[in-house]
């Protein structure tokens, strides 16, 4: 039986908060097809404004392409510039459309703010209905407040500029009268994703959470003084693992490795690993000497390191770019290293005696749905 090829997934504004969350999934997937020894299911190709800029590189995209993720946009700036851009972006897509005679399915990130009469939303609208007029298939998708992993404080993401203010010490001025309606760029990434396949030409709008930028500030505030003191909070409700997740990575990697306190007497010393308020799972490991474990990420698995015992290397990469930190961690000095959601990451033994290691994590393990995804962390490009 012939192999299926790959479907080659487009996605423009690949370096942004949205793009990156869906490339990140597919990767997971090609990721997941190569540890099983199958053939990738994707073919991605990446777009970041310089390449989508470039008609070369854009027409060789979009030519083969079976679906288009259009996350590319302005939202922020001057608004004459924001009304002009986004219809412009759309545009490049149609003229590439129509210069290759290619007919791929395009899912537009559009927004909630398309309704109303504004720069920003009319831009958005225009853009869309420029989309619908050239390609044929679209998924119009009205996202409200997009929050996530690797958000960009001080950018239009309020989310974002409160995990920043509160890792930094700074006080934050809050709008008491603000409303959000908050969906995890994960959330929209998996939407984007299953109605890309299916090639659904439909407008879709999904249901975010409500609330106050007061009540947002206090939820991330109450995970900020748990979290100093060691402790994970109740993270059963998938949104507050969700915007947990987005909180701890935004301490990555400036304030790492995390610190812990470390009671010593004449018996030696006594330190808490970690506390939580919900089920988790715990368990210890060896690594002989000059081996290593780890080369995967997880999705949304909240999972920390804590070498008890030799010298290790721990290294953690953000998937889909080369940008690696390195935490050399000792059982005589007993530091944390929490690994951010979609990081792949690794520990290699640098001792010449065994390093054990104890290994948390928020939920127990589920063979059926490990949420681990095979990707080594030192490449010398990483291979979507």
């Amino acid at each position: 039986m012939a192999e299926l090829k790959p479907r080659k997934i487009v996605v423009t504004g690949a370096s942004g908060l949205l793009g990156w969350q869906t490339a990140a999934r597919l990767h997971a997937a090609n990721c997941a097809a190569r540890y099983r020894g199958d053939v990738a299911k994707f073919e991605l190709v990446l777009l970041t404004r310089d390449t989508f800029n470039n008609d070369h590189m854009l027409d060789a995209a979009v030519a083969t392409s079976d679906v288009i993720m259009h996350f590319a946009g302005m939202n922020r700036g001057d608004p004459s510039e924001i009304e002009a851009v986004n219809p412009a972006l759309a545009e490049r897509i149609a003229l590439s459309l129509r210069q290759t005679g290619a007919r791929p399915h395009v899912v537009y990130a559009n927004s909630t703010h398309a309704d109303f009469d504004t720069p920003y939303g009319r831009s958005k609208k225009r853009a869309a209905d420029i989309l619908q007029a050239c390609a044929p298939s679209v998924t119009n998708m009205l996202l409200p407040h997009i929050f996530g992993e690797c958000a960009k404080p001080y950018y239009n993401n309020v989310t974002a500029t409160l995990i920043d203010q509160l890792w930094s010490g700074v006080e934050p001025t809050i709008n008491v009268e603000g409303q959000v309606n908050l969906l995890h760029a994960g959330e929209a990434a998996n939407l984007a994703i299953a109605k890309g396949l299916n090639s659904e030409n439909c407008t879709v709008a999904p249901i975010g959470r409500p609330m106050s930028i007061v009540s947002l500030f206090e939820k991330l505030a109450g995970f900020h003084q748990a979290y100093q003191a060691n402790i994970f909070p109740d993270l059963t409700d998938d949104f507050d693992l969700a915007l947990f997740n987005s909180y701890r990575t935004g301490g990555y990697p400036n304030y790492y490795p995390i610190k812990l306190a470390i009671n010593s007497d004449n018996r030696g010393m006594l330190f808490e690993s970690a506390k939580a308020s919900a089920g988790s799972q715990t368990f210890l490991s060896t690594t002989l000497p000059g081996r290593s474990r780890g080369d995967h990420f997880h999705i949304d698995l909240v999972e920390r390191f804590l070498v008890v015992s030799g010298e290790a290397t721990i290294r953690i990469r953000k998937v889909l770019t080369n940008e690696v930190y390195s935490f050399h961690v000792s059982g005589d000095n007993p530091v944390a290293i929490d690994m951010p959601p979609l990081h792949t990451h690794h520990i290699v033994n640098d001792s010449k005696k065994d390093v054990v290691t104890f290994f948390w994590s928020h939920r127990l393990f589920d063979p059926s749905n490990p949420d681990t995804f095979a990707d080594p962390v030192l490449v010398e490009q990483s291979n979507p």
